[in-house]
């Protein structure tokens, strides 16, 4: 069996409920994260720091 996981520190552009869940988490729109995920990488951690700027 093989498990899959979710990894927290890291958005994931790519899928369509993580773009939709990390927005509604930082309470920004789809394309406010985009673009801070553009400036400053993937990691959750530095893209919460950009949005709280």
């Amino acid at each position: 069996m093989r498990l899959l996981f979710q990894d927290r520190t890291r958005i994931s552009l790519y899928e369509d409920y993580e773009v939709r869940d990390w927005a509604t988490k930082f309470g920004v729109s789809e394309e406010r994260l985009r673009a801070a995920v553009a400036k400053v990488g993937n990691m959750a951690d530095d893209v919460e720091r950009e949005l709280r700027a």
